[in-house]
């Protein structure tokens, strides 16, 4: 009897030990509004017969410090979403494991921002001012160009932006307000848009949808700190259908600050090709045509066509506000709490 339990045994086991397996699960580390399309997901779920598994964290910061706080045991295989104002840090933290696509050699320099090959630029978008056309019209009003033209005393009260302590925005056209002021000096002029009637609110939401005088709030001010992408967003999200985006974008030099985001691989995954391959398909052109209409933020491949609404109502600055991750790093904490004593207190 004793012979035919472990016959019987040893026939489970060879069984157990041939029957087919699922397909191994890819996780994918992301912050809250990572967005992509079911459709080109399982094109890649199919191709390598894989699970791909997308792991929300909270905003880019939060996602971040999950990461790092995890990295002895870490949560998933690859992290999308550091972008240049959260760069140094985490490559300072050493989570993630290099890696150099073939696809970077069509990849524009100026977005590849990490000598290393730990981060691989994915996407990029403008945190610029958005204005309401009408109200301009209306009152007969010439749009400002620059910053310096936010300090007339036409545009008193007319301008809502985020506070950078709370917000990504916000936080994004300070950092544009450095880069053309310089340090200290962008100090006093956050003090003159102060006394100009600057309004200050907590995050994105309440300035574009409460604040905004363009969108479904109605709101007081006709100038908002927004996106580049915020226009044909309005085109398409519209309950009627437009002839023509009710908002546009100021554009003037280093008034929009750009952002730029990335995928790198975490270290200690037990998927290191199949991360790899994960990365390949992120840069090649099913993946990044998806991204304006998923995220509204503009591929990084040149090869890749905008939608329509986007090439008609979309605009990219010639030159946008750029800093060095590695002075944002070690200065973010000083500069918001140097702006908060100058505009909040």
């Amino acid at each position: 009897m004793k012979q035919y339990v472990i016959l019987f045994m040893s026939f489970i086991l060879t069984v157990g030990a041939c029957a087919p397996k699922g397909p191994v699960t890819l996780t994918v580390m992301t912050h809250d509004s990572f967005a992509v399309s079911e459709e080109v997901v399982r094109s890649f779920e199919q191709a390598n017969n894989i699970k791909v598994t997308f792991l929300a964290s909270g905003d880019t910061g939060a996602a971040l410090n999950k990461a790092i706080l995890t990295k002895d045991a870490p949560l998933a295989d690859l992290f999308f979403g550091v972008d240049n104002t959260f760069m140094s840090r985490a490559l300072e933290a050493e989570i993630f494991e290099p890696y150099r696509p073939q696809a970077l050699e069509i990849i524009p320099t100026n977005f590849q921002l990490d000598p290393t090959s730990n981060l691989i630029p994915v996407d990029y978008g403008d945190v610029c001012i958005n204005y309401d056309k009408a109200y301009f019209s209306e009152n007969n009003l010439s749009v400002p160009e620059t910053f310096e033209d936010l300090l007339k005393p036409e545009y008193f009260g007319l301008l809502a932006v985020e506070n950078p302590a709370t917000s990504s925005p916000g936080l994004a056209f300070l950092l544009a307000s450095i880069a053309h002021f310089g340090d200290p000096d962008y100090l006093k002029y956050w003090g003159q848009l102060r006394d100009n009637g600057l309004i200050v609110v907590s995050d994105w939401e309440t300035a574009y949808y409460t604040n905004f005088s363009a969108s479904s709030g109605r709101g007081p001010q006709p100038m908002v700190v927004s996106y580049g992408s915020s226009p044909p967003a309005e085109v398409i999200f519209s309950e009627t259908p437009l002839d023509d985006a009710p908002t546009a974008s100021i554009i003037g030099p280093d008034t929009c600050f750009r952002q730029i985001e990335f995928v790198g691989i975490l270290k200690g995954t037990e998927q290191r090709d199949l991360a790899e391959k994960f990365i390949d398909f992120m840069l090649a052109e099913d993946f990044q045509a998806d991204l304006p209409l998923q995220m509204f933020v503009f591929p990084v491949n040149p090869d890749v066509d905008l939608p329509d609404v986007f090439i008609q109502y979309a605009q990219i600055p010639d030159q946008p506000a750029l800093l060095d991750p590695a002075d944002i790093a070690a200065n973010r904490e000083r500069w918001i709490n140097d702006w908060t004593d100058v505009v909040i207190r």
